[in-house]
């Protein structure tokens, strides 16, 4: 499974790479807007665990661009904020799957991630 992780924290993006890896998940990490645009851009992700707010560009910017590229590809939104706090997140993006905050288990965020990302590679085939 290819998961992109889009995470302006780099010590959190790095925690969370590294248990998705150790249980056989490949990972890429863009600490931007622009860097993950231009990674959905070289190649499809089977999910995207997404920041929903980047210090550098828009979280809703990156999950559209997703939506648009890749119309089944699901995102897991992870927050340190109470936006959207009512999961009125499932409203505005159609390829929510998920909303949690930066503070979810590793092993938590990673039961997630294989059960939404299965749910896309099942679409896939």
């Amino acid at each position: 499974m290819q998961v992109l992780i889009v995470e302006s924290n780099a010590d959190l993006a790095a925690l969370w790479k590294g248990h998705l890896q150790r249980q056989g998940l490949a990972v890429e990490l863009a600490l931007d807007q622009i860097n993950a645009i231009d990674l959905l851009q070289e190649r499809q992700f089977d999910l995207v665990v997404l920041d929903l707010v980047l210090t550098e560009g828009s979280a809703f910017a990156v999950a559209d661009y997703a939506n648009y590229k890749y119309p089944d590809m699901p995102v897991i939104f992870v927050t340190n904020s109470t936006f959207f706090s009512d999961g009125s997140i499932f409203q505005h993006m159609s390829n929510a799957r998920a909303f949690v905050t930066s503070q979810v288990e590793p092993s938590d965020l990673t039961a997630m991630v294989q059960h939404y990302g299965s749910t896309s590679e099942s679409a896939d085939n």
